[in-house]
């Protein structure tokens, strides 16, 4: 029951990894479409891409907290006691974002409206590379039952890579899935921007992944033994394919399956890390059965899950497909024209 419990989990990590590191990779771009003129088209394509899913893309990361609390104790306990600063600072961030998110849109001074948007494109940026320095922290095995807080926890060279890989992954993510919605919007000009930045992050996240290797070599010796063999080394490579192919799809416009393939993509690097740490939670410190909470507990989470699925997934799956397919809100003419208005004065 433990390991059932323990494979929700990672798939319902997976889940958030690709819809949050979508949005967050949205709020990536956003931060790097330069001044209020020029970025003003492509804030636009960015506001009305997230307005229908952001908030409930959140659901996948409560969801995850209420399984490790009560499913994982000893894990959960480990994990907020070691890592309680990266954490905190990554819910910081989570709020400011939002709170940018939501408030600059209909903000009509042009100087508070640049605060809200700094503050959700800043937060957008930080955000992933706090969860992915507590992944790395984790993987390397810096985390164990009684450890600490500590700086080396979260700040190591595993940590630190795993953090620039996620900001890579959720802006890879955020420029394909843009690339379609400009695409559906006719926007021509847009696609051409996006797809060209979904290139170079693709181009970045190979880069990063190559000088993460000596890295992980040195300084997460085990995660490093388990991911260059057998299943895992086979994920990784089918996953480094399917992004290939996401390139490949680009380049030939076949934008309605190349959201599909990112997606696959980051997934499958995913289950190459969950399949290499095996049978551990906690690398060499703290197994599954270890951390396993009371039986019937575990049951419970197996059923609350099931009947999640049955009342909740076919919401999100609709809302998901509606959203996709730019059925939920159409952008008006002024939104994709090419003469962008003058800004107000602040």
């Amino acid at each position: 029951m433990a390991e059932a419990v323990a494979w929700i989990m990672l798939v319902v990590l997976a889940a958030y990894a690709c819809a949050g590191g979508t949005d967050y990779g949205a709020g990536f771009w956003d931060l790097c479409a330069g001044g209020a003129e020029r970025g003003e088209r492509p804030r636009r394509l960015i506001d009305h891409a997230m307005e229908p899913v952001w908030e409930a893309n959140n659901v996948w990361l409560i969801f995850l907290m209420i399984i490790m609390w009560t499913g994982f104790p000893p894990f959960f306990a480990a994990v907020f006691s070691a890592m309680w600063l990266p954490l905190a600072l990554a819910v910081l961030g989570l709020v400011l974002r939002g709170g940018g998110f939501a408030l600059r849109k209909p903000t009509r001074r042009l100087a508070q409206r640049r605060v809200y948007g700094a503050a959700f494109a800043v937060s957008s940026l930080l955000t992933p590379f706090f969860l992915g320095a507590v992944i790395g922290g984790i993987a390397s095995g810096r985390v164990a039952p009684g450890v600490t807080a500590s700086a080396d926890a979260w700040s190591n060279p595993t940590s630190i890579i795993t953090g620039l890989m996620t900001i890579g992954a959720t802006a890879y993510l955020g420029a394909v899935f843009l690339t379609a919605d400009a695409h559906r919007y006719q926007a021509p000009d847009l696609v051409d921007y996006f797809r060209l930045r979904a290139w170079c992050s693709l181009a970045a996240l190979v880069v990063l992944a190559l000088i993460g290797l000596p890295i992980t070599h040195h300084d997460a010796r085990f995660l490093w033994s388990r991911i260059t063999t057998g299943a895992p080394l086979g994920l990784v490579i089918a996953g480094a394919v399917v992004a290939l192919v996401t390139a490949l799809l680009l380049a030939r416009r076949a934008l309605r399956w190349c959201r599909y393939t990112a997606v696959a993509s980051v997934v499958l690097v995913i289950a190459a890390w969950g399949v290499a740490q095996r049978p551990y939670l906690l690398p060499t410190s703290l197994t599954v059965s270890q951390a396993a909470g009371a039986h019937h507990t575990l049951v419970w989470l197996v059923i609350v899950t099931g009947i999640a699925v049955v009342l909740v997934g076919p919401s999100l799956a609709v809302l998901y497909w509606l959203d996709t397919r730019g059925k939920l809100e159409a952008l008006a003419d002024s939104d994709t024209e090419q003469e962008v208005p003058p800004a107000e004065p602040a």
